[in-house]
């Protein structure tokens, strides 16, 4: 692996020569980047004005059988793709189809919040700039994944808000979703149609496209790669997020993404033609909220940290600069321009959570913007580094927490099960040989015993296979001694809890009619009866609850979580009595005769 590597930081392939004077020798810098970073290759191209002035390609699209990335493969550029769903707003506003500022429910019914007040104030513009209150909740689409976007929407309204509306900027792609189902509402298309025709083909990006399949059947289309816990590159598999699509799933060339960068430098016309509106271009490009203060700290010349509408917006060394940074498995990305200078650069990778693109944009910046020079390839190196040995000690701090010696409260078969939470999906608990393991969309994890009833999730399947999820698995027992839910930290709202599914038990009505009668609690007479084969147990000055069957002679109360009622049988299947199992305790009621 290491000679590839060395033979992959040699490998340039370019398609526009560096003409201007302030890229020359670029080369030398970029593919030391290649070989520190590990990467298996990237490629980027700079514009001025309406004109590509340098494009080109480096190191590797398929490793394997060495074939060169140019700067015109496909990439996925994950959230650069969030610039291009904002647009088609842009663009319904400007037919006079809707308002950014008109609340996004309106066009949207189906958007529906935990916190009812929220339907009917969460605006088109509030979702565009990450201001809902809403956190990311991505493990909901990210392990749950779904390829019906209805499907994934209607995760929304089990999800808490961690702020007050408008109080801060919190990044969530489900918003993202949800302006993609407003414009196919409003068009009748699907997101995916009005992307092409809408900006695709105006731009001449014939061949950028949204969709996995797409990606495969080109001829010049990258693999996806990520870096093993022993530093070696790992090929790995394609994510299609189809459901989440307006959120990310654009993939495109640094040659074609130079059109689209060129379309904004230009104030939104394309080869003198208007793709854009010049007042949308205008909004997107300012300041809609504060992301965070950014005061000038390590570096005087770099400072604050907003949000546009689709696009993030810093002080870059005392030039104003728009970007929005993407990554998906397998890929990483950067798409940036500086609209005063008239400068954009494009840098798209296929390295899972790569520092290339920043590396590589800023290097170039310093370049064209005529700044003096700073190692930033050096700079984040030396971050990782020092990023590397803290997750050491972290890890350190957190094994002293384990509780040695401890076993679980139950046999491991008494684990298995369905559990679901409605804001993200199901978890299917299954034993083999010695071993839980658990199944959620593509992951299956291994369940290896951490303390008590404590479980870390360790990735058995796919290139992930061994490593350590980082997430632990809280197993709950209920009042009646079985193991009830499951609990993890998924997201920054706290605790996610999984409630266990009950199987029902189909029983035929003469079965369930052995049930029905009258019982004596401590003197209130119980009344079990059948109706429409569902089993009702009336308690006097209370309502009829309907249960459901789940054998053994016990049935759980649908409306009160924690409660069933277990009949007792003698030999020959007669029933003698009913009891109460309740969090408060149990409670034995006879049976008349």
């Amino acid at each position: 692996m290491k000679q590839l590597l060395f033979c992959v930081c040699l490998l340039a392939f370019a398609s526009v020569s560096a003409q201007d004077a302030r890229l020359k020798g670029i080369e030398k810098e970029l593919n030391q980047v290649l070989k520190d970073q590990n990467v298996a290759g990237f490629a980027v191209a700079v514009v001025q004005g309406d004109k590509i002035i340098y494009s080109q390609g480096f190191g590797y699209r398929d490793v394997a059988n060495k074939l060169p990335v140019t700067p015109n493969t496909l990439f996925a550029i994950g959230s650069s793709s969030k610039a291009f769903t904002c647009a088609l707003l842009g663009q319904l506003e400007a037919e006079h189809q809707l308002k950014l500022d008109d609340v996004a429910s309106k066009y949207l019914p189906q958007l529906q919040f935990q916190n009812p007040s929220l339907n009917s104030t969460v605006t088109i513009r509030d979702m565009m700039c990450h201001r809902t209150g809403l956190p990311r909740y991505d493990y909901s689409w990210y392990f749950f994944n779904s390829p019906v976007k209805d499907s994934l929407l209607a995760r929304l309204k089990y999800m808490k808000p961690s702020a007050e509306l408008r109080e801060t900027w919190q990044y969530n792609n489900y918003m993202f979703l949800a302006q993609g189902m407003i414009t196919e509402k409003l068009t009748g298309r699907s997101w995916e149609s009005c992307i092409t025709h809408q900006l695709f083909e105006p731009l001449g990006m014939i061949r950028s496209n949204t969709n996995i399949s797409a990606l495969k059947a080109d001829k010049d289309a990258s693999l996806p790669y990520g870096i093993s816990e022993s530093g070696q590159l790992q090929l790995l598999d394609y994510f299609d997020i189809a459901a989440m699509s307006p959120a990310g799933s654009i993939n495109s060339s640094v040659n074609e993404m130079a059109a689209w960068v060129s379309m904004w430098i230009n104030g939104g016309k394309y080869n003198g033609e208007d793709i854009l509106p010049a007042g949308y271009v205008e909004d997107a490009m300012s300041s809609q909220m504060v992301i965070g203060a950014n005061l000038p700290a390590e570096y005087s010349d770099m400072y604050f940290s907003n949000y546009g509408l689709g696009w993030m917006l810093h002080s870059y060394r005392g030039h104003y600069q728009v970007e929005h940074g993407g990554n998906i498995d397998g890929f990483s990305a950067n798409v940036s321009f500086f609209p005063s200078d008239s400068i954009g650069i494009i840098v798209l990778t296929n390295q899972d959570g790569s520092a290339v693109p920043k590396i590589v944009r800023n290097t170039i910046a310093d370049r064209m913007l005529k700044l003096e020079k700073r190692d930033w390839n050096g700079i984040v190196k030396k971050t990782q580094d020092e990023a590397k040995e803290a997750a050491k000690q972290l890890q350190q701090e957190e094994d002293k927490n384990q509780v040695k010696g401890t076993t679980p409260s139950h046999s491991l078969s008494d684990y298995e099960g369905i559990f679901y939470n409605p804001g993200y999906g199901a978890i299917e608990v299954k034993k083999q040989n010695d071993t839980l393991y658990a199944e959620f969309g593509r992951y299956r994890m291994k369940f290896e015993h951490y303390h008590y009833d404590y479980f870390k999730g360790i990735y058995a399947n796919g290139p992930k296979k061994g490593i350590d999820s980082h997430l632990k698995y809280n197993f709950q027992t209920g009042v009646d001694g079985k193991i009830a839910s499951i609990s993890s930290e998924f997201d920054a709202t706290g605790t996610v809890v999984f409630e266990r599914q009950v199987k029902k038990v189909e029983l035929a009505t003469d079965e369930l009619q052995k049930y029905a009668g009258d019982y004596d609690l401590m003197g209130t007479n119980i009344k079990v009866s059948i109706k429409n084969n569902t089993l009702f147990v009336f308690v006097p000055g209370q309502t009829d609850y309907e249960t459901v069957s789940v054998g053994n002679h016990t049935f759980n109360l649908i409306v009160a979580k924690g409660y069933s009622v277990v009949f007792e049988v003698d030999s020959n299947n007669n029933v003698l009595s009913m009891s109460f199992v309740q969090p408060n305790g149990t409670f034995k009621a006879t049976r008349k005769k």
